[in-house]
């Protein structure tokens, strides 16, 4: 069983971007993709819980991580899935199943519906129809983010101020992988904080996703994990889609805020493993093996 973690790259738009994965590259494959302010590594705890069945490719989306940031701030969902279709067609993934949390949910659906033949299935993370428009909770975290940290216990106490119930681990992880000591002894961010905000601020209703006809539109088996404590995506919205597409199957995970696989890694495993232990993708899930 391959659980280390190891790391390539590819160029989408000119930029270098990197992917880590786990697993053994023989295995059904699954993409993560992490949200707005996020890191490849923040699925690196679901990714050790599944490597032993699967291949998992976490990619650090362009201006995070280690991925080149965008010179021309391109940082909307359009780019995104460009990035996720170059990532697909070079690692030749398919049929795979796309794992996204937030903005890698808008992803994962948008890519879901231009390319059904490519996917096995989805698991969306607290992401629906009119959650990026409503959630003024989002706008003022932008705003209110310090571009810079005194030092590293300033940077915890930041982190722990916006994600009030994740684990020590998680906030180490966030701590170590999307911030960074600059010369002076100053901790700033690895992401572009600046441009990402800037996209997303200026952003109108217009120009976001409408994701009610890729939802709509899909095909295949679906996990949608809401947080039970969720001020992001609405029960009423989540019972919608899985009204409107009866490939949606709809779970609260409790204790869960809008961050599901940090606030309750355990209780999002179990919800994700009996989906991909499941009937609907019994044959591609055990694809593969002896």
């Amino acid at each position: 069983m391959a659980t280390h973690a190891r790391e390539g790259w590819i160029t989408s738009d000119g930029l270098r971007l990197r992917y880590v994965e786990w697993g053994a590259h023989s295995a059904p494959p699954i993409v993560a993709l992490h949200g707005l302010r996020s890191f490849a590594y923040t699925w690196e705890p679901v990714a050790l819980a599944l490597a032993g069945r699967f291949r998992i490719i976490s990619l650090d989306q362009r201006g995070r991580g280690e991925s080149d940031w965008d010179p021309e701030r391109r940082y909307d969902a359009s780019a995104y899935v460009r990035d996720l279709e170059v990532l697909a067609d070079r690692l030749d993934l398919a049929p795979f199943l796309i794992l996204g949390h937030s903005m890698g949910g808008t992803n994962a659906l948008v890519y879901a519906s231009r390319h059904p033949e490519r996917l096995a299935g989805l698991a969306i993370e607290d992401m629906g129809p009119g959650a990026s428009v409503s959630a003024d909770r989002i706008r003022r975290e932008l705003l209110a983010t310090p571009s810079e940290f005194r030092d590293w216990a300033s940077a915890a106490a930041f982190w722990r101020s916006q994600r009030p119930n994740i684990s020590e681990a998680a906030l180490e992880a966030r701590l170590r992988y999307s911030m960074r000591p600059r010369g002076d002894g100053r901790v700033v961010w690895r992401h572009d904080a600046e441009g990402i905000a800037q996209a997303r601020l200026q952003a109108t209703a217009d120009q976001l996703v409408d994701l009610w006809p890729h939802v709509e539109a899909l095909k295949v088996p679906t996990l949608l994990l809401r947080g039970a404590r969720s001020d992001f995506l609405s029960a009423r919205t989540a019972a919608e889609m899985s009204r409107r597409n009866p490939h949606i199957v709809w779970q609260d995970v409790a204790g869960a805020s809008h961050y599901v696989h940090d606030d309750n890694p355990d209780g999002f495993e179990a919800a994700l493993d009996a989906f991909l232990s499941g009937p609907a993708l019994a044959a591609w899930a055990t694809a593969g093996r002896p």
